[in-house]
């Protein structure tokens, strides 16, 4: 494959590989911009299929930092470390000490975090051989709760603006992928009396969940399929695609996981369909508001009011849309450009 043109296609500044056979390390390191400060964003886990995808997720998942970090008015770039390997089995503290070394490396330019596949136990090994890493257990560990509730106040900017009106109780959302950050939105959704619908891969855990929140359970391939007022895809990338976007039968789509959209052209469709999408590096911004805050010490209030602003942001951004005639996730890329592009030129 040619990697500069992937690079060159998404701005991206630099890619590293990294690979240390006594451990079985092997990771992409993607920084797709430095405009705004040094690159934050977790390092995902994941068992791909070939090593062209591990390369594409990463440079994906880098740029979707960037954005991420300007909509959230942080002073920090995109960056996006991808170890290729099954988390169940493949992990080690070997592994991830060889992988801190290559952090360290890099001098600053990008710092970790966790990210799908990956924990708190894990950034503390890392830790063990750079600072350059947050969200450790001596630092605040699990992000996913502050994601969750950036979710939540997206949902409710949605439900907002197309109805007039947040109230969630009686409202219809499914939910794909009852992790960590799926989970915590269950359970901030049903103490407020909405009718859930859930699925997950791991089917046992996601019945358990479905019987302390009053959910009813689907089939991971049915979950897109389902009639609602909202879709939260909680889970991988890639959910709106050529396969799914037409049995689609929701009015909004507002979810934690990265990359909703496989290709901008669903983004275009969603617009046609006449489905509200808040773009997911807006609703999502909730980990990284807390994983940043670290920073600067650790503060759980601060936070919380930052991750609140994300509801005002969202509504924002769709009433952009709207008066502009644009697709969601246009008017959302053209507030994160600005910023970098104004600060890239100081």
């Amino acid at each position: 494959m040619d990697v500069f043109p992937l690079m060159q296609e998404g701005d991206v500044e630099n890619l590293f590989f990294c690979q240390d056979r006594p451990s079985g390390l092997k990771a992409v390191i993607a920084i797709h911009s430095t405009a705004l400060g040094p690159s934050l964003g977790g390092t995902r886990f994941w068992n791909y299929d070939r090593e062209e995808e591990v390369i594409r997720d990463a440079l994906r998942l880098a740029q979707g930092m960037s954005y991420k970090s300007s909509v959230a008015g942080l002073n920090l770039g995109g960056g996006k470390g991808v170890i290729w390997g099954d988390p169940k089995n493949n992990k080690s503290q070997t592994l991830f000490n060889a992988y801190g070394r290559f952090i360290e490396r890099l001098g600053g330019m990008y710092i970790t975090a966790e990210d799908v596949g990956t924990t708190a136990q894990d950034m503390d090994w890392i830790a063990q051989e750079t600072r350059w890493v947050v969200g450790t257990s001596s630092k605040g560990g699990d992000p996913s709760p502050y994601t969750a509730r950036g979710v939540y106040q997206g949902i409710k900017a949605a439900l907002e603006f197309v109805d007039g009106n947040s109230e969630l109780k009686d409202r219809c959302i499914a939910i794909q992928g009852t992790g960590s950050v799926g989970s915590h939105l269950c359970r901030m959704l049903a103490r407020e009396g909405a009718q859930l619908i859930l699925c997950d891969l791991d089917d046992k855990a996601c019945g358990l969940l479905c019987d302390e929140t009053g959910a009813r359970q689907v089939s991971p391939e049915t979950i897109h399929a389902q009639k609602c007022d909202v879709l939260a895809p909680c889970a991988l990338g890639g959910v709106i695609n050529e396969n799914t976007i037409q049995e689609l039968r929701c009015r909004i789509i507002a979810g934690g996981a990265n990359n909703i959209l496989a290709s901008e052209r669903h983004g275009d469709m969603l617009e046609e369909m006449g489905i509200v999408y808040v773009p997911d590096y807006v609703s999502n911004a909730g980990g990284v508001i807390f994983v940043a805050d670290q920073l600067d010490g650790l503060d759980r209030d601060r936070v919380a009011a930052k991750v609140d602003k994300i509801r005002q942001t969202s509504y924002n951004i769709l009433s952009k849309a709207q008066s502009e005639n644009i697709p969601t996730y246009r008017a959302a890329d053209a507030i994160a450009e600005e910023r970098m592009n104004r600060n890239r030129d100081l």
